[in-house]
């Protein structure tokens, strides 16, 4: 017995049969992030200028003629020229070499606290997070008493103990640094670990490790991105402050902070010394800034289309 009349349906021709298929192919989740951050204008062009400092950072001083180091007390305070295209500081070495060495330095210091934010932060959060219960308070409050001290008695007593330079930043970084990125970690595994794909997981014989570092971290990378880009301006920053004031890095050494502390005796007469450090150390955290707002919204689930 039929139960429809072949007569009442037509079959769909070949050019019908095309327009009913997806043309467009299909996205991941980094693709579609990618293509996104693209499309910001402002992300991209933070991310055009750090790798623009990164590679003078790297490549600038080996090109440069000039010692970032080297004295000459002939050419003392000269204001920029075609030689020195930043001038000469008070010793007579050259402004824009220092600069760019400062660069190595300062960034350093950011990518190292970025890093230590990424092993320490990352594998501490999502610990806490996925543990839940009496081992999360505890873990907790041990972040809190991280987060009570501030970052300057740190660095006092790390002077006492080490003496100021980049070994003391770099641990005070290692103390302090992770502590904001365990906080976040530990949110987004708190979400993601009542979710169906978790529970699948569990149900397949799945242990607590893989599952933490297969399914829960990486899903959470999204967030944790977006905390490093926001995380590497803050450690320059404070490498920068710490320098400006004595604690951290010392002469011959060239980092941002030293160049900015060096040229403000000097200001009112020569005050390309001072501007060009710190137009450095502004452009710098002004790029990571726009780079980190358009991974926000590049990496943001619900704005994916």
């Amino acid at each position: 017995m039929n139960l429809y009349d072949p007569s009442l349906f037509e079959p769909l021709s070949q050019e019908q049969k095309m327009h009913s298929e997806i043309m467009r192919p299909s996205l991941t989740y980094w693709s579609d992030a990618w293509r996104r951050l693209k499309h910001d204008k402002l992300a991209l062009f933070g991310l055009i200028v750090i790798v623009m400092i990164l590679l003078l950072a790297v490549f600038g001083p080996m090109l440069s003629p000039y010692e970032y180091d080297a004295m000459d007390f002939m050419i003392i305070n000269e204001p920029p020229n075609l030689s020195h295209w930043f001038g000469t500081d008070i010793f007579g070495r050259d402004l824009f070499v220092r600069v760019m060495y400062g660069a190595r330095i300062s960034l350093s210091v950011g990518f190292m606290a970025s890093i230590i934010s990424l092993f320490i932060g990352v594998i501490y959060g999502g610990i806490s997070g996925f543990a839940g219960g009496r081992t999360d308070d505890i873990m907790m409050r041990i972040v809190d008493v991280i987060y009570s001290v501030p970052m300057m008695i740190y660095v006092i007593l790390l002077m006492v103990v080490v003496g100021p330079g980049l070994k003391s930043i770099f641990i005070t970084l290692g103390i302090t640094y992770w502590a904001p990125m365990a906080r976040i970690v530990r949110a987004e595994i708190m979400r993601l670990k009542n979710e169906e794909f978790i529970l699948a997981a569990r149900v397949i014989g799945a242990s607590p490790k893989r599952i933490l570092l297969r399914h829960l971290i990486p899903n959470a990378m999204g967030s944790v991105l977006v905390t490093l880009t926001f995380s590497i301006p803050g450690a320059i920053f404070t490498e920068a402050f710490l320098s400006f004031v004595g604690l951290g890095v010392s002469a011959p050494m060239a980092s941002w902070g030293v160049l900015s502390n060096d040229a403000v005796s000097t200001l009112s007469m020569y005050p390309w010394q001072l501007f060009f450090p710190a137009a450095a150390i502004s452009i710098t955290i002004l790029a990571f800034n726009f780079l980190g707002d358009g991974l926000r919204d590049a990496l943001d689930p619900k704005l994916r289309k």
